[in-house]
């Protein structure tokens, strides 16, 4: 036995014969809750949501579940008591934690729920929950404009994410870029955190790196940018006659990348 835990044990006992007193042995003796355990999470769309309660000194009690904007009672004790098959409860005894686990969460789980206990009157922690969809954009325009030989350099950042992107995939049309292809001069730096960014720089310009670029990272939609690699040209006479035109059919290839991405989360 710790320390603390034999003076609160010694001190419980020496009050026990004062009926004045007996409030401080119940305290002591009655289930509550570990305030540290975190009352904010935030959950990626599509990923387990892990809301966590531990509960000191339970004793005959239950534990349950409760969501507040209905009152549903979603768990008590390892029963569950929705239809929704994505709400579980796990008990881990060791650490006396009750966790309510959301399956491929959706941001319409976001909000409040309460872990209880069935003491009388019930005793209640609350945890916030945020499920978000993490957002991916190309620095810059929806279009670059670059003179040939210049260094083609796309900055793609992932925000509103609580944990990295696994892997961040940069397509040039419809076909993803190899950094080991024929063409050389083609690199990729990716720095992971809570801000990710992901640098493609393609070295020497030439007219066939024109096209429709697009970052694609593994937890958030696709994000793209039209490169012009100019010979000479300005920028304007790209959109009057004589200037060069775009086929759509890249573009078309990324809006059914995005969709599948959508559909398949």
């Amino acid at each position: 036995m710790k320390p603390l835990e034999l003076m609160l044990t010694l001190t419980a006992t020496a009050l026990a014969g004062s009926p004045e007193d007996g409030w401080l042995q119940q305290a002591f003796q009655s289930p509550h809750f570990d305030t540290t355990t975190p009352r904010n999470v935030t959950a990626l769309v599509g990923k387990t949501a892990h809301l966590h309660c531990k509960v000191k000194r339970l004793n005959n009690k239950t534990v349950s579940w409760i969501r507040a904007r209905d009152l549903h009672i979603l768990t008590a004790g390892t029963d569950t008591y929705t239809n929704d098959a994505r709400f579980q409860v796990a008990r881990d005894a060791a650490r006396n934690d009750w966790t309510l686990m959301i399956k491929f969460a959706q941001e319409s789980d976001s909000g409040t729920y309460e872990c209880q206990i069935s003491t009388q009157p019930l005793i209640a922690y609350p945890v916030q929950l945020k499920v978000v969809l993490p957002e991916s954009r190309i620095l810059g325009g929806a279009d670059m404009y670059i003179n040939r030989g210049s260094l083609i350099n796309l900055t793609c950042v992932v925000t509103n994410s609580p944990e990295p992107p696994a892997y961040i995939f940069w397509y040039h049309g419809d076909k993803v870029i190899s950094y080991d292809s024929p063409r050389g001069g083609v690199s990729v730096v990716t720095e992971k955190g809570d801000v990710t960014t992901s640098h493609l720089l393609i070295r020497a310009a030439r007219p066939s790196d024109s096209g429709v670029y697009s970052c694609a990272p593994s937890n958030a939609r696709i994000a793209t940018i039209i490169v012009h690699v100019l010979q000479g040209e300005t920028p304007a006479a790209m959109h009057t006659s004589g200037g060069h035109r775009w086929d759509a059919a890249p573009a078309l290839v990324i809006l059914i990348l995005q969709l599948l991405w959508q559909f398949g989360t």
